[in-house]
């Protein structure tokens, strides 16, 4: 009989492990000149928002599942572009480097990127609802 795979969660090393991965990159985060504005303007209480992300990834590297809510819908409002998503990547590619080992490191940037992925196209696809008339052709743009 063959042994269960170990979560990613507890390869990383736990709750602790990625709650120090979080504060790091997070850190960076705030001071980036691109994503650190978007973040000042809608985060006030940093330590609860740390707490929530990690109970977000805690669930999507098999740990505890503790965050609930639509996480792709709280983006929407953002005005995220593409080079939003190439500054939180670019940093969190460096920091899963620098504070996990290759294998775990690795696993968790490809769930990122595949998350960003996703919320790219749940923001697209909004967007477009967005330019659409209530009959579904596309609003006429006017000038004033």
């Amino acid at each position: 009989m063959s042994q269960p795979t170990a979560s990613l969660y507890d390869r990383m090393g736990g709750r602790q492990a990625l709650a120090n991965l979080l504060r790091y990159f997070y850190a960076d985060v705030r001071q980036h000149k691109e994503i650190g504005p978007i973040f000042a303007a809608h985060i006030s209480d940093w330590p609860s928002h740390l707490e929530k992300i990690a109970d977000f990834w805690s669930g999507v590297t098999g740990g505890p599942a503790r965050y609930s809510g639509p996480m792709p819908f709280k983006h929407l409002h953002l005005h995220l572009g593409e080079h939003h998503f190439q500054a939180w990547l670019g940093l969190w590619h460096r920091h899963c480097r620098a504070h996990l080992t290759e294998r775990e490191a690795e696993d968790l940037i490809r769930l990122a990127e595949g998350i960003g992925l996703n919320l790219r196209q749940i923001i697209a696809m909004h967007g477009a609802r967005q330019n659409q008339s209530p009959a579904g052709g596309p609003l006429a743009s006017t000038k004033v």
